[in-house]
């Protein structure tokens, strides 16, 4: 635990991705394989069970501590993270330990399965033993709550430097369904003929916000269009005569998507395809709003009248695998021909569609598009170079998205929350109103899109302006007014305005502005006439 707590120290207090690439590295060179392995499952959201409720770890904690538990929910409320404060009251002691990262989680996954007299006798034995950074540690571990500032990238990078093996190899080992439970450091990351399940899908290859006009990319012939769709990203992977369908942030939701089974009758063993999950129903021009596929999205499983309501479609607008053979280094218009000639005799029952690409000869005229976006339930456009392969992850040049410009709407901060992490201590999670008549109608929250800056004064005045407490809320005087941003707006029953919107994020703080001229709840009604 002691090496992995200095790997996590370095971490986390450094802002330099070659000092975190070359800490990962050592780590990776030198540290036993099961704890390794842990690391890279760790690092990529694999995280044991919550062994102990948060219940009882406050009250656990008081109680070590010695002192009264509203004292120490108090202390939690200020401080913002659970395992921090209790890293904090806790008294100091230097760790005697000398247990593993793994030895310590197969520890807490034993306790889990015993009484409570049990499982306090653990923790209270744990936070004796350990100190500083371990216990931090250990307390994120049993809590289920372990996470660290380092992307699949940056790992990957890290491995790759330690095995002397391809990025885009590890990338795609990495990728999947796996746990520390069923493979082992070697055959995860080290055999050169490690067994590739067949549900495991490629990286995907994610795009920047086009930073300058379209016009600087030079070339309109390099360039292929295509719109950017408001589902959910995804990846259809037909192997072994089974279909599975995986999420951008690695979840495996093919119970969620039954319809997309029908998809092994229509094409070849393995095929890989990239594209976007849509409720499109076959009656409709255009496919549903994201709104829509909310209701599929936290089903494990689907009844019928759901199916029938929210039918979901793959719109295919990549092929990363062809009759087992991985395309992704063939260039982008040669896989969209194969990807073209791959959909020609679909049927329309099929649960595959074909996406379309936009005719253009200028700028201008994909501009113009562009403007449109809307109208066909999607959130801009799409810009990929012909010769572009597939690459892993976010990178520069060949891919971009051009986006709308956000719908935008001037609110009152009525109601404000800590933050977590970093910005535990600071006021960033605010609840926003509009007026109707006299009143205040709360209709969306944010906590993105100020400076630390900004954050720090807004904290400083929430403080002096409270006006009641709910727990870690706090109801504010109504006085600042905000733009807010977002990608769509739709009916919502659920909210006490009536709407609900796409992506809300703080586009600036409107201090000019003054309560009585943010916007009401008419004009939203007016949003939603026009783009619901």
């Amino acid at each position: 635990m002691k090496r992995f707590a200095q790997l996590f120290n370095t971490i986390d207090q450094s802002t330099k991705t070659n000092v975190k690439v070359a800490a990962l590295a050592a780590y990776f060179q030198d540290a036993p394989d099961t704890d390794r392995l842990w690391t890279i499952a760790l690092f990529s959201g694999r995280r044991p069970k919550r062994a102990v409720t948060t219940t009882k770890l406050r009250e656990w904690a008081a109680e070590r501590a010695n002192i009264p538990l509203w004292l120490f929910e108090e202390s939690y409320s200020i401080v913002g993270d659970l395992a921090e404060t209790i890293s904090l009251v806790l008294p100091p002691n230097s760790s005697q330990d000398t247990r593993t990262l793994s030895e310590w989680i197969a520890a807490l996954r034993e306790v889990y399965t015993q009484d409570e007299e049990t499982r306090k006798a653990f923790v209270l034995s744990a936070w004796k033993q350990l100190g500083g950074t371990e216990r931090f540690i250990f307390n994120k571990l049993i809590t289920g709550g372990f996470r660290v500032g380092i992307s699949q990238k940056l790992m990957t990078r890290a491995l790759a430097r330690a095995t002397q093996k391809p990025e885009a190899e590890l990338a795609h080992r990495l990728m999947g369904n796996w746990h520390p439970d069923d493979t082992t450091w070697h055959a995860l990351v080290i055999a050169e003929d490690a067994s590739v399940d067949a549900s495991r899908p490629y990286p995907f290859y994610l795009a920047y916000g086009l930073e300058d006009t379209a016009h600087a990319l030079g070339d309109t012939a390099d360039w292929r269009a295509e719109w950017k769709w408001d589902g959910i990203r995804g990846q259809l992977i037909l192997r072994d005569g089974q279909y599975f369908v995986w999420s951008r942030g690695e979840e495996l939701m093919t119970d969620r998507f039954p319809e997309l089974a029908r998809a092994v009758d229509y094409l070849p063993d393995g095929t890989v395809l990239d594209g976007e999950l849509l409720v499109w129903p076959s009656d409709q021009p255009n496919p549903s709003s994201f709104n829509a596929l909310q209701s599929r999205i936290g089903r494990k499983t689907v009844p019928k009248k759901l199916l029938s309501e929210a039918p979901v479609v793959l719109h295919a607008y990549d092929l990363l695998e062809w009759q087992g053979q991985d395309m992704r280094d063939t260039p982008f218009a040669a896989r969209r021909a194969l990807l073209e000639n791959a959909c020609v005799n679909l049927p329309p029952e099929a649960p595959v569609r074909l996406s379309p690409q936009l005719d253009f000869t200028t700028w201008d005229d994909l501009a113009a598009i562009r403007a449109n976006a809307r109208a066909a339930q999607a959130e801009g456009l799409m810009l990929k170079r012909a010769d572009s392969p597939y690459l892993s992850g976010r990178k520069k040049g060949d891919w971009w998205k051009w986006k709308l410009d956000p719908l935008t709407i001037d609110a009152v901060m009525i109601y404000a929350q800590s933050g977590s992490g970093r910005r535990a201590n600071l006021f960033t999670d605010f609840t926003f109103a509009v007026w109707n008549g006299n009143d205040l109608v709360p209709f969306t929250k944010a906590y993105s899109g100020l400076t630390d800056a900004e954050f720090r004064q807004i904290t400083a005045w929430v403080r002096k302006n409270t006006l009641e407490k709910f727990g870690p809320v706090r109801k504010v005087t109504p006085h600042h007014v905000f733009e807010i941003a977002f990608e769509g707006i739709q009916r919502s029953t659920r909210h006490k305005s009536g709407v609900a919107l796409r992506f809300p994020r703080m586009l600036r703080w409107r201090q000019d502005k003054p309560l009585q001229e943010a916007n009401t709840l008419a004009d939203l009604e007016e949003l939603l006439r026009i783009y619901g």
